[in-house]
């Protein structure tokens, strides 16, 4: 799979794919209405995609195939902390979550500013 490409080719992806479950589709079409430089908690996510559990979801992005196109790492904690990201709660995988994140807050502002 080609990285950053565009939403609908990477929706098309993830509905036409046979190696996520119905929810992960679920889960990660939302994701994408997620936008850059934005966050969404993974409570709201749930309740996005009819779900009770913030943990299903987060279950769900661990095992994301299509990260970061289908960015997992727009998603926080409720107490706004960072959460995790594939299935890492802290290290390099965590790190890499801060970077996108400040990447694509840095990038917005960017664009405002022009």
């Amino acid at each position: 799979m080609t990285r950053h490409s565009n939403s609908n080719d990477i929706a098309a992806q993830v509905r036409e794919s046979t190696e996520i479950t119905p929810f992960q589709k679920r889960v990660y079409l939302e994701l994408l209405n997620v936008p850059s430089g934005e966050t969404i908690t993974y409570g709201e996510l749930a309740r996005r995609v009819g779900c009770g559990s913030a943990q299903a979801v987060g279950q769900a992005l661990k095992r994301n195939p299509f990260a970061p196109d289908v960015p997992c790492h727009r998603v926080v904690s409720s107490d706004g902390g960072l959460g995790g990201y594939l299935g890492h709660r802290d290290g390099p995988e965590l790190e890499r979550k801060r970077q996108l994140l400040l990447q694509e807050k840095s990038c917005r502002r960017n664009q405002k500013n022009h």
